[in-house]
């Protein structure tokens, strides 16, 4: 997902235990519609940027497969544009569709990776990486401030590290190990909510806010998910869940004001 509370893209993902998929939705505030679909289907891909102008890199195809395909969207279509360096699923970032950021993920039959790679409008360059390889974690924030959020390593991971434009630092944890979850808004003052904890039933409602040095548990969801599709404007006061995994797909939305 991408864009604001109000304005947000929700694009791609996994319908269940079938296929991924190309749909792409828009939201206005109120209700979704349907728009021009990925080239590429794909789920559990990278996107950042707003609902007329985002980019979706990496994902899963299904099954153990991944792609590096990215594209980009201009409010009405997608266009497919450089592929990243390494292909993967699972991989989370920052930014906008000209300036962003794409770490971790699981490049397939491969280990989880660690690589960062930046995106400055046209072609992916390979920077420092994470100091802990993950896939399926949360990202949020800008191209040169940006935080990733838990994850799964295996096992899963409380672990928060904070990019600074060059280079990644370890900063306080989450307060519950998380994957799967929703992530929103700056990296001085951001979300993480819903998700995928250990045990059963590891739908999870939590939300965690940030507020630039450690993590405070606050209200949660009123349906626990993991796989949620967020979108924010920006702020942690105004973020969107849609969609995601209890003991089933569903397609129920919240707002956190």
């Amino acid at each position: 997902g991408s864009g604001t509370q109000t304005a947000s893209l929700i694009t791609g993902g996994n319908i269940g235990p079938g296929p991924v998929t190309a749909v792409n939705e828009s939201y206005d505030g109120t209700t979704f519609t349907e728009v021009n679909d990925l080239n590429t289907a794909r789920a559990q891909s990278f996107q950042a940027g707003s609902s007329t102008a985002c980019i979706t890199a990496g994902g899963g195809l299904g099954g153990p497969s991944s792609t590096a395909n990215a594209e980009t969207w201009n409010g009405s279509a997608w266009t497919e544009v450089n592929n990243l360096n390494l292909s993967r699923a699972g991989i989370k970032g920052a930014g906008t569709s000209t300036a962003a950021l794409a770490f971790s993920g699981f490049p397939g039959s491969a280990p989880r990776a660690a690589q960062t790679e930046s995106w400055n409008g046209t072609s992916w360059t390979e920077v420092n990486d994470l100091n802990q390889v993950r896939q399926d974690g949360g990202g949020l924030g800008i191209q040169t401030a940006a935080l990733a959020v838990g994850g799964n390593i295996p096992p899963l991971t409380a672990k928060t590290e904070q990019w600074d434009g060059s280079s990644w630092t370890e900063v306080n944890d989450l307060n519950a190990a998380n994957y799967f979850q929703g992530t929103s808004g700056l990296y001085t003052a951001g979300l993480s909510f819903s998700g995928s904890t250990p045990g059963s039933p590891n739908s999870f409602a939590g939300t965690e806010l940030w507020n630039g040095t450690s993590w405070t548990e606050i209200a949660d969801l009123s349906t626990g998910r993991y796989g949620v599709l967020p979108a924010s404007s920006g702020t942690t006061l105004a973020s969107l869940a849609a969609s995601g995994r209890t003991t089933a797909v569903v397609a129920s939305t919240e707002e956190f004001t």
